[in-house]
């Protein structure tokens, strides 16, 4: 386990003032730690750290004199331990290159480590990834940071019958300072990962340790050191080295499979788009864009970059007023590049089942698409569309991949909305409600409910309240100016159908949403033509034609009959 051994004896002999660490984040710095760990140790180690008795409990400052003798006697302390043990039967540090003279080679470089009981193997069957702390004092440097750990989150997704929560959930712990047990009772995981990652330069700095969490025990730790062209290489062997810890081989992850040494600038770009993209909103995306098209600039045969930029159009229409045929068919030869030139990708098998369910409607194309995704990552979070009792086992999956994640909760809701279980939606967005009434999915959810029971006006109240969170999006009006219609309050539906005629003029509207308002005014053969322009137009929308009962007045039309029949929709693998 490495120390504070980079600082040179000549920068700790200098004044008592330059000797002093004026905060946690210095003295985890000074450590090479991140500064969760090095306030465990103050509480579980001793390490020598003063308070100002005259200030708050934060205002702390150490002396790297004292943390170097701390460290110095620590060493020596936890050397013994691991050589008494077996008589005491307390808890157990072993020094392997000291007790048992193995040395671990990863890529040429020797690894320190320490580690407990192995017996963690048998337990551990579900593990977080915390965010990788960036150490480097420049903000920056934050894509690395999350890059890795998104990397390190995909690659112990490769490990069998283990449960690794999605980045989505564990992001939400980014700087948090709340204990290991208490964020794996929150994640339901048996085990964490935690560290921090310092760039310099061309070098790379990772330092990883495994953690058990219920007894928030240290299992394992190591410190990687590496240039920055070998970052695959280095990501690869973090993953391995934790696998060996659990699952006590190194074939359970596989190596990078690159044939040819990748090019740093070009995987920093790709990182960084990744980066933007993850923002999650039209910006992002556009940013994101961007990155992966200097990254291929860079090496045309980058293969994640194109299911980058797959995944980017795949989802622009739902970000933004593009419209799906200037999104999908780019998706999809960008996806098709990334597979021709690396058939592994799990990305980019479901931005092609994106473009499958949205924009071909090829039900069987979408279901095998997203399987093959499934396959090549496991804890793949994405949950394809379905009948609704598949799609309620997919979800349920999803929840414990990514259990904070209020979308994919509010989805539960949704699903319920379309196999007409008004009661049990309700119940579970209600349930998201008191956990963030500012997150405006529920309240447009409940509203749909509440118009299905016959509750107008409490449904027109919730959709108020979502269009209020949310802003005016054409989803948000659209389902309001049929819910107005329903309530017999046509003038104000009418308004909202002029608003989003006017809207189409400037910009795309899915001609889907203007049918609900006719259908919500009950003139069903307005809304008909409406939803053959969507046709026309490819919408998105159309995929939940079968399953929406806003569209049940229609359902006896031979005409409507028909455009299921086109979609497809009428397929045994279509939803629902």
């Amino acid at each position: 386990m490495d120390g504070p051994e980079p600082h040179s004896r000549e920068e700790r002999s200098g004044s008592r003032t330059s000797d002093r660490l004026d905060s946690w984040k210095e003295i985890a710095a000074y450590f090479k730690r991140d500064q969760r760990t090095v306030r465990r140790w103050e509480e579980s180690e001793g390490l020598p750290v003063h308070r100002h008795q005259h200030k708050s409990r934060a205002a702390i400052f150490a002396y790297k004199s004292e943390l170097d003798a701390w460290w110095d006697n620590g060493r020596q302390r936890l050397e013994g331990d691991a050589q008494t043990t077996a008589a005491r039967g307390t808890r157990r540090l072993i020094w392997p290159a000291a007790a048992a003279g193995i040395l671990l080679v990863v890529g040429g470089m020797f690894a320190r480590h320490w580690l407990r009981d192995r017996s963690i193997r048998a337990h551990v069957q579900s593990i977080a990834v915390l965010p990788l702390a960036n150490l480097s004092q420049d903000p920056g440097q934050d894509y690395l940071a999350d890059g890795l750990t998104e990397a390190l989150t995909t690659n112990l997704g490769k490990l069998s019958a283990l449960r690794v929560i999605s980045r989505t959930s564990t992001a939400q712990y980014k700087g948090t300072k709340k204990s290991i047990p208490e964020i794996a009772r929150e994640l339901h995981v048996d085990a964490l990962v935690e560290g921090a990652v310092m760039r310099s330069g061309d070098r790379v700095r990772i330092t990883a340790q495994l953690i058990e969490a219920p007894a928030d025990r240290h299992v394992w730790a190591e410190t990687y050191d590496r240039d920055v062209r070998d970052v695959l290489a280095l990501q690869a062997d973090v993953a391995r080295a934790i696998a060996v810890q659990i699952r006590g081989n190194l074939s359970s992850i596989p190596a990078p499979h690159e044939a040819m040494p990748l090019n740093h600038e070009v995987y920093e770009l790709y990182l960084k788009g990744r980066y933007a993209r993850d923002e999650g909103s039209e910006d992002g995306l556009k940013l994101a864009f961007e990155y992966f098209r200097q990254a291929l600039e860079k090496d045309p045969q980058y293969a994640p970059a194109y299911a980058g930029l797959a995944d980017c159009y795949a989802h622009l229409p739902f970000y933004s007023e593009t419209r799906p045929a200037e999104a999908f068919p780019k998706a999809k030869a960008a996806a098709l590049k990334a597979l021709q030139l690396d058939q592994t990708l799990a990305e980019a098998h479901a931005s092609m089942a994106y473009v499958e369910t949205y924009y071909d409607w090829n039900w069987p194309g979408a279901e095998a698409e997203f399987r093959r995704a499934l396959e090549l990552d496991p804890n793949y979070a994405e949950a394809p569309l379905g009948r609704v009792e598949e799609a309620r086992a997919e979800l349920k999956r999803a929840q414990e991949l990514d259990p904070l994640s209020l979308l994919v909760q509010a989805n539960s809701g949704v699903i319920s909305y379309f196999g007409r279980q008004y009661d049990q939606a309700i119940q579970e967005l209600r349930q998201i409600n008191r956990l963030d009434p500012k997150f405006s999915v529920p309240y447009w959810g409940l509203g749909l409910c509440y118009e299905q029971m016959g509750v107008y006006e409490e449904a027109v109240t919730q959709l108020q309240k979502a269009i209020d969170l949310s802003g005016r999006g054409a989803n948000g009006i659209a389902s309001l100016g049929h819910a107005y219609g329903l309530a017999g309050r046509r003038g104000e539906a009418l308004k909202i159908l002029l608003e989003l005629e006017e809207r189409a003029k400037k910009s795309y509207v899915s001609s889907y949403q203007i049918a609900l308002v006719y259908l919500g005014l009950h003139r069903n053969d307005e809304a008909l033509k409406q939803l053959e322009n969507a046709y026309q137009e490819r919408s998105t929308l159309l995929t939940y034609l079968k399953m929406d009962p806003r569209v049940d007045p229609l359902r006896s039309d031979p005409r409507f009959e028909d455009l299921l029949r086109r979609i497809g929709l009428t397929h045994q693998s279509a939803p629902l």
